[in-house]
This record gives C-alpha cells, sequence and structure tokens, in this order.
C-alpha cells in the first residue's frame, strides 16, 4: 500500500517531494542584532529533507519582537544571515518559506524602540509570559505588561514593515513567505473578540476584526506575488488569552477572503493544541471548524498540532489535508521523513534545550547514516 506522506503535492511554484513539512519553531539562538548565525545555517541545513521548511516566527521589525534571541528580517544583517541558511538549504535540495511575526501585545518594553510599552488591538491586561534576556545575560521568564493600543497610523506602518519584511526575506534567498496570523500574536489578536474591544475600522464585527490581517495579505501579496504566500491561522485556539465569540463566523469569513488569492498555502493549527501543549480541555466538537475550513479553501492546506506518523496519514487519506506540518518531531529528529520512511526509531526531543541555549539540543541529535537530501526521500 502506497504510503500518502510519501507522495508529491504541487504548489503554484513548487513541487513538494512528499507531505511532511517543517512547522515554524521558535528555538531562540539567533545571534547578536537578531542575526542568524552558522548554527542556524546547520539546524536548518540538517532538516531540508522535509517537505517543506517554514522557518521559526521571524520579526518583521524591532517592535515586532517579543521574546529574546528570535530573528528578525528588517536590517541588511538579518538578510545576510538569512541568505546562508536559504543556500544550505537550497544546497541539500530543500525548499523553504520564512514566516513573518509580530507578537503585537505579547512583548516587554526592553524589545521595544525607546522602552515603549508594546503594541495591540485594545490596551488590556495579556495573560502570558514572555522570553527576556536577565540582568546575568540568561534567559528568563517575564510577565507581559498592559500593552498600548495601536493608532491607526501605526497600522498603516506595520502593514508597510510586513510588505518590506517580505520583499527582504526573497532578497535572502527564501522560496516564500508565510504570515503568521495565529498563535495569540498581533493579526490573531485583531481577529479574535477577546482581544480586540476596538470600536473603529478595526474592529467590532468579523469583518472589520479582520481587516488588518487583509490588509497585510493585501500588501505582502503585492510585494512578493500571492503564489510565494502562505498564511497560517488558528482558528478557535485559546495561547496568550485568544478566543473569539463567534468562531465559526470569523474564521470562515477570513477563508473565504484568503481563498480569493490563489495563495501558496493555508496552514492550519489544530484546536487541541495551545501553544506548544495539547490542551487538557478540548471539545471534540471543535472539529468541525476545521473540516469547514477545508471545504472553502481550495489551495493547498497543511495541517499542524500534534501529529505523529500514523495520524498524519489517517488525516491525507481522509482529505482532511494535502501536508501535515511537525514540530517537536522535527527538533530531535532532523531526518523524520526518512525515520518515517524506513520505520526507524524516533529519538526523543529535551525539552529543557528548546528556547536559548548552544548546539546542544539543537544540532546534536542523532541522524540516520547516510545523510538524505530534500529530493531523496520518496
Amino acid at each position: 500500500m502506497t504510503s500518502a506522506l510519501f507522495t508529491p503535492v504541487d504548489l503554484p511554484d513548487l513541487t513538494l517531494p512528499h507531505r511532511i513539512a517543517m512547522a515554524p519553531l521558535t528555538r531562540s539562538r539567533a545571534g547578536a542584532g537578531n542575526v542568524p548565525t552558522e548554527m542556524n545555517v546547520e539546524y536548518y541545513r540538517q532538516r531540508a529533507g522535509a517537505a517543506l521548511i517554514i522557518t521559526e516566527a521571524t520579526q518583521i521589525s524591532q517592535q515586532g519582537q517579543g521574546y529574546a534571541w528570535t530573528p528578525g528580517i528588517h536590517s541588511d544583517e538579518q538578510i545576510q544571515g538569512w541568505r546562508a541558511v536559504s543556500e544550505a538549504v537550497h544546497a541539500e535540495g530543500g525548499r523553504i518559506f520564512l514566516q513573518l511575526w509580530h507578537v503585537g501585545r505579547v512583548s516587554h518594553p526592553v524589545f521595544q524602540p525607546g522602552g515603549a510599552a508594546p503594541v495591540a488591538p485594545t490596551s488590556m491586561p495579556v495573560p502570558g509570559k514572555t522570553f527576556i534576556i536577565d540582568d546575568d545575560g540568561n534567559g528568563a521568564w517575564a510577565d507581559v505588561p498592559t500593552p498600548q493600543e495601536l493608532t491607526v497610523e501605526g497600522i498603516a506602518e506595520i502593514v508597510a514593515d510586513y510588505a518590506k519584511a517580505a520583499r527582504n526575506a526573497i532578497a535572502a534567498g527564501m522560496d516564500g513567505v508565510e504570515i503568521h496570523a495565529g498563535n495569540g500574536y498581533l493579526l490573531d489578536q485583531f481577529l479574535n473578540s477577546a482581544s480586540n474591544h476596538r470600536t473603529d475600522a478595526y474592529g467590532g464585527s468579523p469583518q472589520k476584526r479582520a481587516r488588518l490581517l487583509l490588509e497585510v495579505v493585501d500588501a505582502v501579496t503585492t510585494a512578493v506575488g500571492a503564489r510565494r504566500v502562505g498564511v497560517r491561522l488558528t482558528p478557535m485556539g485559546r495561547f496568550m488569552g485568544m478566543g473569539d465569540d463567534t468562531p465559526e463566523e470569523t474564521f470562515g469569513l477570513v477563508v473565504d477572503e484568503l481563498d480569493k488569492y490563489g495563495l501558496a498555502f493555508l496552514h492550519l493549527v489544530e484546536p487541541a493544541i495551545v501553544g506548544t501543549d495539547r490542551d487538557p480541555i478540548y471539545d471534540p466538537r471543535w472539529d468541525r471548524i476545521i473540516l469547514d475550513l477545508r471545504a472553502r479553501f481550495h489551495g493547498v492546506l497543511i495541517l499542524a498540532g500534534g501529529y505523529d506518523q500514523a495520524t498524519a496519514e489517517r488525516a491525507l487519506s481522509e482529505n482532511r489535508a494535502d501536508v501535515i506540518a511537525f514540530g517537536r518531531p522535527f527538533i530531535a529528529n532532523p531526518d523524520l521523513p526518512e525515520r518515517f520512511r524506513t520505520g526507524a526509531t524516533l529519538n526523543v526531543p529535551d525539552a529543557s534545550s528548546f528556547f536559548g541555549g548552544t548546539a546542544a539540543g539543537y544540532t546534536d541529535y542523532p541522524r540516520l547514516l547516510p545523510p538524505v537530501s530534500g529530493g531523496e526521500v520518496s
């Protein structure tokens, strides 16, 4: 019986040799100036066997940063650092999209220009923590302060920052970009009624709450072409205080609009996942929204959220998705597709090394020999 995971699939501008994508994974290991280093180059090179790598979330501006040692794509040095990554991945036969990120309210004044408060759709307390550098130069979790409400002028600047960041990513040799509109960050904060209490053109109805995301999609697709743009959503997610009064209407409207662009893909995270953990109060009835959005979107759909090989095969065979993105399994198994193909035992990830640190728990996980390049797993 042919494995559904190892059949090719076409994006508008790329053919993926199989259907095992690498999900975006924040690892907090960028160098000075939030520039990717040789260690980051090696990390992504090792994982070039993925059908598609979606990079860790990458801030579009200084204002967009919310965690220590996360990379950016808004300076010449950062572009050069990412170019080394893309060249290494392409040399191994891989394909790579860079994820564009603005954290919005999930930040801290230590990251903000002039030490300002983070920005958000609405000024209100944030139920979460961020990862900063303490006085000793170590990573430390800190409470997120109450943010300031974005002005309309500030919103316009952010839209422009997304377009510039997308152009920078293509200049860095990326095959495309993914707009991060989920996981409780800025665009998700605007989408969800729990975090958006505005009364202007960017708040209130689902149409108004979706306005910023669609303006960003317009700007980015104009900048680099819709065929090189994906969008990630986390419908019904609860991470960082998210929640929506009418999620079926809100996300149905968003996906109907996204379907008009001819995007590279739509990337959805199963609502059973909150941040990096499985939701202990997951309601299985929430499953219907994923199936509804699948029916609304006529391009390639990527799903992520706690999949293993068996459940991924099932999701593909049931036409729930076209591609499955894996997170933690790719952390510990740089050659994950080859391990799935051969039935090899999987390495277990070391959670203590997920955020920050050295090559330990980052580029030192054992792989099968000989190394397998991006075009040889099928």
